[in-house]
């Protein structure tokens, strides 16, 4: 159990962030805890503050904006409050063809899910190796070990930099006490895919290819814990990423687009 350690997550009022967010309070973490939605913040630090007895702070923001990283960790720097875990949640989709969204969405999509956690870790870490203790957490995707889909350009793309990102980082955290990890999920309950509009289809997916947001949370942070660069949760997601490594590049391209047909949201879908 943690003694006086404390986790930032980020979008943390939903899905896997929520999930992570109850696990490290059940393991004795403090919290302070991000999203855009205040009011579920609020409802989430009253509940883990009632059942494990730690201390949640509510920290709402929009990490879309470029300057909401450094303004966060300053905020926590007046407070007082060193940071001993980041798990780095925060993420969407953006369905449909790259050139038929404005460059204004690709751009926040970046800043979100590639820039704003790549800050947070660099303006945390020096503090985390002083204390010889630290764990940051990137919750990438299985979707970042196959080849990327259509009508989703980006998010592969931005799943694949994380977890080569939280291997770098691993490699230079070794012996610092310090641990990187990329989480690797493949589909799990949350919602995620009603925000993109996919629930329809891809609940079509077999029962046995889906794990729940809490089982995600544990492993991942068993993972880190364990010192794990890069973790993918669950079986089936770790035999698929298998498979695709040893198939040669171009028919993995093709099992990817005949299976993307199933599941395309958008004008071109089908």
């Amino acid at each position: 159990m943690a003694s006086h350690r404390r986790a930032l997550v980020t979008g943390a009022s939903a899905g896997i962030g929520e999930a992570f967010a109850r696990e490290l309070a059940r393991r004795g973490y403090d919290l302070v805890l991000t999203a855009r939605r205040a009011d579920r913040l609020e409802a989430l630090a009253k509940d883990l503050r009632e059942r494990h007895a730690v201390e949640a702070i509510v920290a709402p923001l929009d990490l879309a904006r470029t300057d909401g990283p450094e303004a966060l960790v300053a905020a926590l720097e007046a407070q007082g409050l060193a940071i001993d875990v980041l798990v780095n949640n925060a993420g969407y989709g953006v369905p449909g063809y790259f050139e038929e969204q404005p460059w204004a969405t690709h751009a926040a999509f970046i800043q979100v899910l590639m820039t704003a956690p790549t800050e947070l870790a660099w303006r945390l870490l020096p503090a985390m190796k002083a204390r010889g203790y630290g764990r940051i957490l990137n919750i990438a995707s299985l979707a970042g070990h196959i080849p990327g889909s259509a009508g989703h350009t980006l998010y592969a793309a931005s799943k694949a930099y994380l977890i080569k990102f939280s291997q770098s980082l691993a490699l230079e955290c070794a012996g610092t006490g310090v641990h990187a990890t990329a989480v690797c999920p493949g589909f799990t309950y949350s919602e995620f895919h009603d925000v993109t509009g996919s629930r329809e289809l891809v609940s079509k997916m077999p029962g046995f290819m889906w794990m729940d947001a809490p089982a995600v949370a544990r492993q991942g942070l068993d993972a880190a814990d364990a010192g794990k660069a890069v973790y993918v949760t669950g079986r089936v997601n770790r035999a698929i990423k298998s498979l695709f490594k040893l198939i040669p590049d171009t028919l993995a391209l093709k099992m990817v687009q005949r299976q993307g047909r199933r599941f395309r949201t958008g004008p071109r879908g089908g």
